[in-house]
């Protein structure tokens, strides 16, 4: 029996750089978007940038260089050209009208690898009806075969009414999808409403920034750890040990990256509801990256979005290790003065982290005694549910209960006791 390596797909990819661009901020979403066809399989045999004021309406970079990449297509065995921006459904049918090869833009591309690595229900589902939004728009490349094959009177009708059906189709699916993702979040705010007796930490970062690598460290966690851009879609949460006997809850999330798809974010907000619970936000940083400011950007901008711009924040420099530059280290000291240095995969200034987090628990969690009147069977299973009880003392009249909890949760237990 022979065995075959599956073959990967020879691709072009193609850089649109504006006149508000850069030629190095080009290169840089070029050499990402390589690492994003490398994760899908993809191998790049070619890199394009094209110059121009704006985009061609028609073409994206005119028709001159479409005709150009054709050729170069047909000289090299490509059977796939991927564009750095996304594309209108008319721009995608006209490129492969006159490339005649498989055209993917930036969207289509992080769509397919999220549906490869999805590997829970819940995941399968946000990325199901993120195609399907991303897939109704672009319906009408699917039945450009008719007229190709027949041409004329007699075609233009049937392929109207199929792309009609196939919208309903899609558009009834979509609904079932937004309704089972409803239901999975109702479920979620139940566990997280469970979980407020802990402190909640969120690790949120650019993509490839190392969070995996510093949930396993701090948590002793077995998440799956790949240089290769979101290796992991779905967010793990994992107990942290603050102190001997104060515990966290550590949740690790799926990557941000830029210009990713508006109806992934929309998709995947069940998924990033930890961060939407967190009480900290630890903002994991690649500091070897050439251009980390505009991926905190990036990552902050997605917190706005998600209106977690305020929750708590401690950034986390990592993969201090990589970088030669010591002047660097200062200047960061001076604009960030609260953040922490680290290197993750080698366990660099690990302790100082475990200490600000500490410090941050000891802010926000404290323990507290209460006597509850032992008729009140109501309240004190509401203690129980909403705090961590380290002891109950049941008395005569009273059960002395002390519990650990934030200051929101006690304030509530108090009104609650007048």
């Amino acid at each position: 029996m022979e065995l075959r390596k599956e073959s990967r797909e020879k691709a072009i990819l193609i850089g649109l750089k504006k006149q508000t661009d850069t030629k190095e901020k080009t290169e840089e979403y070029l050499e990402e978007l390589e690492m994003l066809a490398d994760t899908a399989g993809a191998e790049t045999v070619m890199k394009i940038i094209q110059d121009r004021v704006k985009p061609d309406p028609a073409f994206y970079i005119g028709k001159g260089k479409v005709e150009e990449v054709a050729e170069l297509a047909d000289m090299n065995d490509v059977v796939l050209i991927i564009f750095d921006d996304d594309l209108s459904p008319s721009q995608i049918r006209n490129l492969e009208r006159v490339i005649n090869k498989k055209i993917l833009d930036r969207s289509g591309l992080i769509l397919d690898i999220f549906a490869k690595h999805a590997r829970t229900s819940e995941a399968k589902t946000q990325v199901e009806l993120a195609q399907l939004q991303y897939t109704l728009s672009r319906l009408t490349r699917a039945w450009t075969h008719l007229s190709k094959q027949y041409g004329g009177i007699g075609t233009k009708g049937p392929g109207e009414t199929q792309i009609e059906t196939d919208r309903r189709i899609i558009r009834d699916r979509i609904a079932k999808l937004k309704e089972k993702l409803k239901k999975i979040e109702a479920q979620q705010k139940t566990k997280s409403a469970q979980r407020k007796s802990f402190l909640q930490i969120s690790l949120v970062g650019y993509t490839n920034a190392g969070k995996s690598t510093l949930l396993n460290l701090l948590t002793e966690a077995d998440v799956l750890v790949e240089d290769k851009l979101f290796a992991t879609l779905d967010s793990t949460t994992r107990i942290y040990m603050v102190d001997k006997d104060k515990k966290a809850l550590m949740s690790d999330t799926v990557g941000f990256i830029r210009k990713l798809p508006h109806t992934l974010v929309a998709s995947f907000r069940t998924t990033l509801n930890v961060v939407r619970d967190a009480d900290l936000i630890l903002h994991v940083v690649d500091l070897s990256a050439p251009t980390f400011y505009e991926h905190m950007e990036v990552v902050e901008k997605t917190l706005k979005e998600l209106k977690r711009d305020e929750t708590k924040r401690l950034v986390v420099f990592n993969k201090v290790d990589k970088v030669a530059d010591k002047h660097l280290f200062d200047s960061l000291k001076g604009e960030f003065p609260d953040s922490v240095f680290i290197s993750a995969a080698r366990a660099i200034n690990i302790q100082e982290l475990k200490k600000r987090i500490r410090d941050i628990y000891e802010e926000n969690f404290s323990q507290r005694t209460i006597k509850v009147p032992v008729e009140n069977s109501k309240l004190i299973s509401m203690v129980h549910k909403i705090t961590t009880v380290n002891e109950i003392k049941y008395g005569d009249e009273f059960a002395t209960i002390n519990f650990t909890a934030d200051k929101k949760t006690f304030e509530q237990i108090v009104k609650l006791l007048k």
